[in-house]
């Protein structure tokens, strides 16, 4: 079986368990204890935060650990937003319609219960934001700009330099939403306020995450309880968690210019066949500036989910899109947004290449190519 679902989760590399495996047994102490065995685990936790900090070009002190991309969407929307409108009473927020889920549903939090005016940003049908339209939608009651570095359904990465000198001008923060990004392309040098990882995009567990947030910035807990990271995230940190997503991010940096250039390599060639093989097909996403291993089509006159029980049944694993949605019925609200109609958005389906891919996918081109016939595309 070929595992093409790498956008929904990736295996637990072996070198992030065993540096892990000390903090979960010998070295098990509470962070926050002030004996010789929570300081062992503090210094670790110290550590990891120092790590994690140079990766994504922030200080130690702005690194904030989640339970996961999720959790830190949420913290740095609702957090920033909240912490704008308590302190200069700024109740606007402009984001796009092909974000994830967890961005999409703060805002609308905000919106319901604390009364925001939202601003959803054009985007082409490539899934790009201009720059113009962020400096348009701006205004002295904006509290926080929210945008993917890199679609999680179709690829296309933003020019988050651009974006982040426009909010720039009106002390406006910018919150990236950073998850699948890790590991393919920089996050340093982005400028943005803040940025959100999830650690079991890119080799760690579950449950582990970042919200890498500018100390400069007020940010509104969304948890009370002990002040553990700063007072921006209560609650006894996950030490284990915070080595692990610190060793795995290191590896993937380490590794990202030569792996994104041949997975990208691969997945080109992956793409150009399947539009030659299926007449049906068409490619989502910018054709260039797109994540090197995600390639997502539609295939119009089909089911993607029957292409995808197709695909299984011949060895390969992919899907029809993000895996928080996972089950609806409903379109993608992402290919909506291009200006996809919704009958040939629920065609769609994803391939998201593993990090250390080396082989060719012609194999798996030829079986998108059968599936798809089968189910009589």
């Amino acid at each position: 079986m070929l595992y093409l679902d790498n956008a929904a989760t990736t295996a637990v590399r072996p070198e992030v368990v065993e540096a892990m495996l000390p903090y979960l047994t010998r070295s098990f102490g509470n962070p926050s204890s002030h004996h010789t065995v929570g300081e062992e685990a503090a210094r670790a936790l110290s550590d990891a935060r120092a790590r994690i900090a140079r990766i994504v070009g922030m200080r130690a002190g702005d690194i904030v650990f989640t339970s996961g991309g999720t959790e830190a969407n949420n913290l740095a929307v609702k957090g920033i937003a909240i912490a704008a409108t308590v302190n200069r009473g700024a109740r606007h927020v402009v984001t796009t319609p092909i974000e994830h889920e967890s961005i999409l549903e703060s805002v609308a939090y905000l919106e319901r219960v604390h009364g925001f005016e939202v601003t959803m940003l054009p985007v082409s049908s490539e899934g790009r934001v201009s720059p113009d339209d962020l400096a348009d939608a701006l205004s002295d009651d904006t509290a926080l700009v929210a945008v993917g570095y890199a679609n999680n359904e179709i690829g296309t990465i933003q020019d988050a330099p651009a974006l982040a000198r426009v909010v720039r001008e009106r002390r406006i923060p910018l919150h990236l939403d950073a998850v699948q990004a890790a590991g393919w392309i920089p996050l340093a040098g982005t400028d943005a306020d803040s940025l959100a990882i999830a650690g079991h995009k890119v080799g760690a567990p579950k449950g582990t995450g970042v919200l890498a947030v500018r100390g400069r910035i007020p940010i509104e807990p969304l948890l009370h309880g002990g002040g553990q990271e700063r007072g921006r995230r209560s609650g006894t940190e996950d030490v284990a968690g915070a080595v692990g997503l610190a060793t795995a991010l290191e590896l993937a940096e380490a590794e990202r210019a030569e792996d994104a250039a041949a997975v990208g390599a691969i997945c080109r060639s992956f793409i150009s066949r399947v539009l030659t093989l299926v007449p049906s097909a068409r490619l989502t996403g910018d054709l260039e500036r797109r994540l090197p291993g995600t390639a997502s089509f539609t295939f119009a006159g089909t089911s993607g989910e029957a292409v995808l029980l197709e695909l299984e049944r011949r060895g390969v694993v992919s899907s029809s899109g993000s895996a928080c949605a996972a089950g609806s019925d409903e379109p993608s609200h992402v290919l909506v947004a291009l200006g996809i109609a919704p009958e040939i958005a629920q065609t769609a389906v994803r391939f998201t290449l593993p990090h250390g891919l080396r082989r060719p996918l012609d194999a798996v081109a030829d079986a998108v190519a059968a599936s798809v016939a089968a189910v009589g595309g």
